[in-house]
């Protein structure tokens, strides 16, 4: 493949991205376009790189500022005793300590949103959304229809429910030093690690739902559509023989690196070398990966992008099953030198007759802030 290919994605991206946004947004992006575009090109950076990497480092710090505020006015709506359970240090065990199962407290630290007042509440879910994307189905909005979609299963079956899910801060919000924002429940674990007021790491991000989709007053629902349409968009752009190239051996009844499975990656990576792949194939690839980065504030999301566009020509994507993604098994998977997610069906558990969807973003070296070994 020609040298220059990234450089020439890169370019051909955020071309496409700028005439989507309003000119302020296109100005903020335009400062990581340049930013990237300078990272990728043999030789070093330009000569305006420096500038415009301090530029996406203050907004990205600005980002994380607003966290900080949201977490302190939710930390005064709180009294002494709530305080010291959202409050925690800063350990591996509290850092690993998410399920995609429903089981409370048992397997998750932190307050529960059922034991919060309304104006406790909504400052609570102010935090989350300073800290997480803007975009459709992804970042906030995603969070938020997954905490509904517990909230409808809940109509079914015991256990369920909005008001199961915990939010701690692991060391104390500041944009100094180093601290984390833990949310999740059944079906969601959010961990955005912060390190002098910039994101240092987005993973891991777990996400299920079930149903897939459903409508209620009116309103649809289908939270984890676009990682599917994009995962869909990826496998259905290769050819017989690179599908063939890209099959596992294995089968998969869930993601191989759930909850308690930190730091377990393979050794070796397996299926179709991205870098073997046409660029409008790579464009599928870097747009199949976009909907879990999203989680990140859009800064820091952007600039995640980039590092793993300029990984792709060394990311591999595989799967299992079928590539309808469409019945228990069909399984689908990205494996870079940084980003790792698997996407997989399984039969549903409340609603028996149909699938519903795990999902989990990793990072190879950022996990929680790449402060722990495993």
């Amino acid at each position: 493949m020609p040298e220059n290919n990234t450089h020439r994605r890169s370019k051909n991206r955020w071309k496409k991205a700028g005439a989507a946004f309003t000119a302020g947004a296109a100005l903020l992006f335009g400062a990581v376009y340049v930013n990237a575009n300078a990272a990728s090109v043999p030789g070093g950076p330009s000569a305006g790189g420096a500038a415009t990497a301090k530029a996406s480092s203050a907004a990205s710090s600005a980002a994380a500022s607003d966290v900080v505020t949201a977490a302190d006015t939710f930390l005064d709506t709180l009294d002494d005793d709530q305080q010291s359970s959202v409050l925690l240090d800063f350990t591996q065990a509290n850092a690993t300590a998410w399920s995609n199962l429903p089981c409370g407290s048992t397997c998750r630290v932190g307050i529960a949103f059922s034991s919060l007042s309304d104006t406790q509440l909504t400052a609570a879910k102010a935090v989350i959304e300073a800290a997480t994307g803007t975009g459709t189905k992804t970042g906030y909005d995603q969070i938020t229809q997954i905490l509904a979609a517990d909230d409808y299963l809940g109509e079914s079956a015991s256990g369920y429910g909005s008001g199961n899910y915990y939010l701690a801060f692991l060391g104390t919000p500041s944009t100094d030093g180093t601290w984390q924002l833990h949310f999740g429940g059944h079906h969601l674990a959010l961990n955005l690690t912060y390190k002098d007021g910039e994101v240092e790491g987005s993973t891991p991000y777990f996400v299920g739902v079930e149903p897939t989709s459903w409508t209620e007053d009116g309103t649809s629902y289908a939270p984890m559509s676009g990682m599917y349409d994009a995962m869909s968009a990826m496998v259905a752009g290769l050819s017989t023989d690179e599908l063939t190239q890209a099959k596992l051996s294995e089968s998969f009844s869930d993601v191989l690196l759930g909850p308690d499975d930190d730091g377990d990656f393979p050794t070796t990576k397996e299926g179709l070398k991205v870098g073997e792949l046409t660029d409008d194939q790579q464009e599928l690839v870097l747009n199949a990966i976009e909907p879990w980065v999203d989680v990140a504030d859009d800064t820091a999301a952007a600039s995640v992008l980039s590092t793993y566009e300029s990984e792709l020509d060394e990311t591999y994507i595989s799967y299992s099953g079928s590539t309808d993604l469409s019945a228990q098994g069909d399984y689908v998977r990205i494996d870079g030198p940084g980003v790792w997610i698997e996407f997989v069906c399984q039969d549903g558990v409340v609603y028996s007759d149909q699938i519903h969807y795990h999902t989990v973003y990793r990072d190879h070296t950022t996990d929680y802030g790449g402060e722990f070994s495993f």
